[in-house]
């Protein structure tokens, strides 16, 4: 417009055209057209020249009417434009006097109303921002002066309030996260929260070893602030099983530096299996206690810690809190609580799996063969009691540790019953077998070694499978070491506190014991039960089920030659040891059950073996078979012959090394000891004790029958049995041959064969008076019995044994005179009646030297005098019948009968049927 101003002056276009062209009616359309209608050109810059462009656009030959149209055409497009520019400055004035007035009516406004009520409506805004931002700036001061705070609560063990406090901070940190220092706080509670955890984990460990509850619940709480209440059980059995390791690694580890002193081996940087070979003997069992202290200590804090939570999932299930109020909390809340539950109850055995293997490691670490017995008992005793404690923590059988005891006492028994079998030939060979003064109501009850079957159940059955008792029910172990204490602590205190008093002064319980012996037998009640109990059959050996008549306990007044030793048990120094040694093997036996069968067997060894030894001193003879009186069993002698086979060690080429290490060498009697003095009854004294101790240690294996029989395992009984029936009672049976050797010695029966080979048997007249002999065979029976009262000043002589000297004695003299009658070459039936009256007056005065009722082998003596008045028949029958006579006494006797009532042929006849008699040997 500014170029159409300056290029078109209106000055050249005479005034009343533009009027008449602006006073023309305008149609704004036309107008817009019109003012398109204008070239480019006009409107590029100031510096257009239009004239010249105008005049240059002229055609050559120029027309006068084109130019006054185009003329009128540009006087056309120039009013419409001016119409523009004029309304245009119109508006531009109009709106300068609206800013002019609007303005002032501002600064009318500013001074009457805005400087003032504003004001003070910005004033109180800019003073509420100030005081947000105090309060916001006194937040963030307490926020950085938190961690003192934190650490201050982490020092007093408040886990809980320091986490509440901790993420309370961190919500407070991100209301004003927008400033810069809150960011670096924010990280840094970050920082701070995680360290709480990993004091946290520390506080956690803490409760494996030592458990408190009310820390326990403190770090529980915390954990179930932070949501990781199944993380904190995850780590929870991991402390466990590395508390397990690191106790167990300490406590050798302290004992193997101790004993080791300076040296410089790294014990530190060893293996636990490596570290355990260690130990030295003498701190083996001190080590193992405290071992099993540490551990026990470990166990009780998990029994503590599920004790704790089963109260709480209790509380849980009976008061449920807000936070379970929703389904959903409560279903979070169960699962968490279960898997809790599964977790504790699953990382029980795993715990004891773990205590197994770090004693097994530790047992097997050592060879523990040499050991004394007591310190070995003691490791069993530790053992059992660990194996006891593991039933009660999660109902398991040990398998581990009654693998390796038993392994280990296995290794041990061997070797310690090896020695023992030594030490018994040694004790053996070096007995004198003197009486080794006991009280009269000596019992092996009273032994220190048998005080074991008086005390309560066996720590390897299970508490819940007792037998119900009136008695105080036993407190499980973690019941009764709950509140402190520890089960490993009475392990090997007091071995030597318990005393025996077994042994009498002098032989004898007291003065007035010892006259009371002897006061006459008027009534029942002051008979001893030991006489009673010593009243035997005569036949069986066996005590008779009717109780004693008051006769003959009066009778046995006389008889029985242990009225001044009491009734004492009788036994040696050596019986006593086997008996003792028993006892130590039963107390391995009682506190380990697997190697029952092992012990048993080698309990039976030292019974084999004391029989054999006094079979051997006392009883071996070769004249037992000739004698034909059957001394010894068929039972007796094939207990003898397995008892040299399986445990005498006999030197054969064909024996090899590991067999001999088995068996013990053959025993000998010890030099101190004379068995062929007549005076001392050649021994008896000796064979009395020796005979009489295994009879005694008989009985005692008898009364301990049912507690072996208890300990055997199932599939072993018939071998205790075998044991009891073929062995243990056939101890008594050794009497006969034992007194036999004495009663063939004690009486001159061949002084009494020659004599009776000087009398004359074929008289023709009935004799009154009896023959010499007789009186010098009584004489010799009264010698024997004096005798035997001087022994039994020495020994008390049981009326077992005394019956037994008697019947060897009665039956040898019989024998002795059907073999002086059988050597008899001719014979009346005078000599037959003067063989008869012989024979009533020796016993008429033989009965009044014994008791014993019948008298032995009577009817032998009778039957053979009387079989001399036998016809031929009745004489064959006879042969046929009566094999107990020699073939030479059935021989005289029909030679003796030839010529008085039978003849040649029926002499051949009946030497014949002797010969034909198969004997069979006895």
């Amino acid at each position: 417009m500014k170029q159409l101003r300056g290029k078109l002056p209106h000055d050249g276009v005479p005034e009343e055209e533009l009027r008449e062209l602006r006073e023309q009616p305008t149609d704004p359309q036309a107008e817009q057209e019109i003012i398109d209608s204008i070239e480019e050109v006009y409107f590029s810059s100031d510096s257009f020249d239009m004239v010249q462009y105008e005049l240059e656009k002229l055609p050559l030959d120029l027309n006068l009417l084109e130019l006054e149209e185009y003329r009128d055409k540009l006087k056309r497009q120039q009013a419409a434009e001016l119409e523009r520019v004029t309304s245009l400055q119109t508006n531009l004035q109009l709106a300068a006097v609206i800013c002019t007035n609007a303005r002032r009516q501002l600064r009318s406004a500013k001074e009457g109303f805005t400087e003032a009520s504003l004001g003070l409506l910005a004033n109180q805004r800019r003073r509420q921002l100030l005081t947000g931002l105090l309060k916001s700036l006194r937040t963030i001061k307490t926020l950085q002066r938190t961690d003192v705070r934190l650490s201050e609560m982490l020092e007093e063990e408040d886990y809980p309030g320091a986490i509440q406090l901790c993420l309370e901070c961190q919500k407070a940190a991100s209301t004003f996260k927008h400033y810069n220092c809150i960011s670096e706080l924010n990280s840094k509670l970050q920082d701070t929260l995680e360290q709480i955890e990993e004091q946290l984990d520390v506080a956690l460990s803490k409760t494996c070893k030592h458990f408190d509850v009310s820390h326990y619940t403190k770090v529980q709480l915390a954990y179930k602030l932070l949501g990781k209440t199944q993380t904190a059980m995850d780590q929870l059995h991991m402390h466990f099983t590395q508390a397990i390791h690191n106790t167990v690694f300490q406590v050798v580890l302290g004992y193997v530096e101790l004993c080791a002193g300076n040296a410089d081996t790294k014990f530190q940087k060893m293996q636990y299996k490596d570290l355990c070979t260690h130990i030295t003997t003498d701190s083996y069992i001190p080590c193992l206690t405290d071992l099993c202290k540490a551990l026990w200590e470990v166990m009780l804090s998990y029994h503590l810690t599920m004790q704790w939570h089963d109260e709480h999932y209790k509380e849980d299930e009976a008061t449920p809190g807000a936070d379970d109020s929703s389904a959903e909390g409560s279903d979070e809340s169960t699962v968490g609580r279960s898997y809790v539950k599964k977790k504790l109850e699953h990382g029980l055995t795993r715990i004891w799996q773990d205590v197994q293997l770090k004693v097994k490691a530790y047992l097997l670490g050592t060879d523990v063969s040499n050991f004394k017995y007591d310190d070995f008992i003691v490791v069993l005793d530790v053992i059992s009691r660990l194996i006891q404690v593991g039933e009660e923590f999660c109902g398991s059988k040990s398998e581990v540790l009654q693998e390796s005891i038993k392994r280990q006492s296995v290794n041990y028994f061997k070797n310690y019953h090896r020695t023992r079998l030594e030490e018994l030939r040694m004790f053996l060979e070096n007995e004198t077998w003197e009486l080794c003064p006991v009280k009269y109501n000596f019992s092996i009850a009273q032994l220190h070694e048998f005080k074991f079957m008086g005390q309560c159940r066996s720590p390897s059955v299970s508490p819940s499978r007792q037998p119900e008792s009136t008695e105080p029910v036993e407190l499980f172990l973690f019941e009764q070491y709950l509140q402190g204490g520890n089960p490993f602590e009475m392990q090997i205190d007091n071995k030597e506190e318990e005393t025996e008093d077994v042994l009498a002064s002098n032989g004898y319980e007291s003065d007035e014991l010892e006259k009371s012996v002897y006061q006459d037998y008027d009534s029942d009640s002051d008979v001893p039960e030991e006489l009673k109990q010593d009243y035997v059959d005569e036949q069986t050996g066996d005590a008779p089920v009717k109780s004693v008549s008051r006769e003959t306990l009066r009778s046995q007044k006389r008889s029985d030659y242990n009225l001044n030793r009491a009734n004492a048990p009788i036994l040696t120094n050596t019986t006593l040891n086997v008996i003792r040694l028993v006892g130590k093997y039963m107390q391995m036996m009682n506190i380990l059950k697997p190697i029952a069968f092992d012990v048993i067997h080698c309990v039976s060894q030292l019974f084999d073996y004391y029989l054999y030894a006094v079979y051997t001193f006392f009883g071996r003879n070769d004249m037992y078979e000739s004698s034909g009186l059957g001394l010894i069993s068929s039972r007796l002698r094939t207990t003898l012959s397995r008892i040299q086979e399986s445990l005498i060690d006999v030197v054969s080429p064909h024996a090899s090394p590991e067999e001999r290490k088995e068996k013990v060498p053959s025993p000998h009697l010890s030099q101190l000891v004379v068995l062929t003095a007549s005076d001392t009854l050649y021994g008896l004294a000796e064979r009395v004790v020796a005979t009489e101790s295994l009879v005694f240690l008989a009985e005692q294996f008898e009364f301990l029958q049912p507690h072996l029989d208890t300990m055997m395992p199932s599939a072993k009984k018939p071998f205790l049995q075998q044991f009891y029936s073929q062995t243990v009672s056939t101890a008594s049976e050794l009497r006969k041959p034992i007194y036999w050797i004495v009663a063939a010695k004690a009486i001159d029966y061949e002084q009494m064969l020659l004599l009776m080979a000087g009398v004359k048997w074929d008289i023709k007249e009935i004799m009154s008076q009896h023959n010499v002999y007789v009186d010098v065979l009584l004489k010799e029976f009264e010698k024997f019995n004096q005798r035997l009262g001087d022994v039994s000043k020495i020994v008390r002589i049981p009326l077992p044994v005394s019956n037994v000297l008697w019947e060897h004695c009665i039956r040898l003299a019989n024998r002795t005179l059907v073999e002086g009658y059988a050597n008899v070459k001719k014979c009346s039936n005078e000599g037959r009646a003067l063989m008869q009256l012989d024979f009533q007056q020796f016993l008429m005065k033989l009965e009044k030297l014994t008791d014993l009722r019948p008298i032995p082998d009577k009817e032998f003596v009778e039957t053979y005098i009387k079989a001399y008045y036998l016809t031929e028949n009745d004489m064959e029958q006879f042969i046929k019948n009566h094999r107990e006579y020699s073939m030479k006494q059935l021989t005289n006797l029909v030679n003796v009968c030839l010529g008085s009532h039978i003849n040649k042929k029926a002499r051949q006849k009946l030497l014949t049927a002797i010969d034909d008699i198969d004997r069979p040997k006895r």
